[in-house]
């Protein structure tokens, strides 16, 4: 008989508060005429805290729904963030630099139609509709913590397919080594594109074949159970939970598998202070601020950050 111990970091699934528990709580509360903002952290001096429970910021309406099995193996030991503050607290300077302003601003950015490419060291380079590869892959769900290197942090039950899978079906050369990918690029319709032409757009990041090819490393097309919404990088981003925020680039268009290391973004604007690896470190503190600690967006709280935001198991021997 098989018996799985679960990990330190891991909470039995029935912990994990769903979308609807979120959706039927928000309803008691607006029958009863109570906000729960009343009862925010910010007074105690834990931090400032987004009401779960207020109005749904734009982009979360008739979003068609993604049916997809969790798996029970990936999951945190904090209660899943309401998607109205995961929907509404976003960090896409694309769009704008004001986190809660970057919601209205992608609300009418078009994520459909949307053509992926797959370049570089791969045995047939090709073009093909987000929706077309989409269904040749093995969708799931996993709740994963998110970190931002600006020390904020959310939990987030993510649809997608393993980028390990995607790999295997791109075929990469024997030569590759890297895999980069690359974000859109529309001025017109990304103000922050138009606004910030300072920046290097079109947003770029970059992993080892070694580190895309990990079990934690994830595709995502949908959260909360249904379609990605703007926002949150529609129709297609990278979600790599042991590193920082910024290297889970959004909005891809293009695959391009390399021999050299990449350049990524942020290490091109800001050299002196993000890396190529932008692992989760909280012995490392950034220049200019600690990060040892960790705001959780939703209550405000302050929690002690873990190497490799808690996954050290999965990807800490990729560093040996």
């Amino acid at each position: 008989m098989l018996i799985r111990v679960p990990k330190g970091w891991e909470t039995p699934e029935r912990e994990a508060a769903p979308e609807e528990l979120y959706r039927s709580r928000r309803r008691f509360l607006a029958g009863l005429g109570v906000g729960v903002g009343a009862f925010g952290l910010t007074a105690l001096g834990l931090g400032r805290a987004l009401d779960p429970f207020a109005e749904e910021p734009p982009g979360l309406a008739d979003l068609p729904p993604l049916k997809a099995r969790r798996n029970p193996k990936y999951t945190v030991e904090r209660p899943i963030t309401a998607e109205r503050v995961v929907a509404g607290y976003n960090n896409f300077y694309e769009f704008s630099t004001d986190k809660e302003r970057v919601a209205a601003l992608a609300a009418r950015f078009r994520s459909r139609p949307w053509e992926v490419e797959i370049a570089g060291e791969v045995e047939k380079p090709r073009r093909l509709d987000v929706d077309e590869l989409i269904r040749q892959m093995p969708l799931e769900e996993r709740v994963y913590r998110l970190r931002c290197v600006e020390a904020w942090s959310v939990v987030v039950p993510w649809t997608g397919f393993p980028l390990a899978k995607f790999v295997e079906w791109a075929k990469p050369k024997s030569s590759a080594r890297f895999l980069r990918l690359v974000s859109f690029m529309r001025p017109t319709e990304a103000p922050g594109q138009r606004e910030q032409s300072w920046y290097p757009w079109p947003y770029f990041e970059a992993l080892t074949l070694a580190e895309a090819t990990n079990e934690l490393a994830m595709i995502v097309v949908g959260s909360y159970g249904h379609r990605l919404p703007n926002q949150n990088g529609a129709p297609l981003r990278l979600i790599v939970p042991w590193k920082y925020g910024f290297k889970s680039i959004k909005s891809i268009v293009r695959f391009e598998f390399t021999r050299g290391q990449p350049k990524n973004f942020w290490n091109v604007v800001v050299p002196n202070e993000y890396d190529f690896y932008a692992n989760v470190d909280p012995t490392v503190p950034h220049p200019r601020w600690s990060q040892a600690t960790e705001r959780d967006v939703a209550t405000g709280q302050r929690i002690p950050t873990k190497p490799f935001n808690g996954y050290a198991e999965f990807v800490a021997h990729l560093y040996r």
